[in-house]
C-alpha cells in the first residue's frame, strides 16, 4: 500500500463516519480576517487597473488630438512649376 492509498483510506474513513470533523473555533475568525483582506486587495487591484486604463485612454485621446495622425503631413518639397 502506497502513501496515496493510505491517505485515500483515511479520507474515506473520515467521510464514512457520518459526523463532520470539528474545526478549532479560532479558525473561523482567522478565515474571515484573511478572506476580508484578500477581497480588499482584489478590489484595490481592480480599481487600480481601471484607473490605469482610464489614464491610458485619456493620454491617447490627448495625443491623438494634438498630433492628428489621420492628417497627411505637409509636403517637404514644392511641386514642379510647369506653366508660367
Amino acid at each position: 500500500m502506497n502513501q496515496y492509498d493510505r491517505k485515500a483510506g483515511q479520507v474515506r474513513h473520515l467521510l464514512d463516519d457520518g459526523t463532520p470533523p470539528s474545526a478549532p473555533p479560532e479558525l473561523y475568525e482567522e478565515a474571515v480576517r484573511i478572506g476580508g483582506r484578500m477581497l480588499r486587495r482584489r478590489r484595490a487591484l481592480r480599481r487600480l487597473l481601471w484607473l490605469m486604463l482610464l489614464v491610458a485612454a485619456v493620454a491617447f485621446v490627448v495625443w491623438a488630438s494634438v498630433e492628428q495622425p489621420w492628417v497627411e503631413p505637409p509636403s517637404e518639397t514644392t511641386p514642379p512649376l510647369t506653366r508660367w
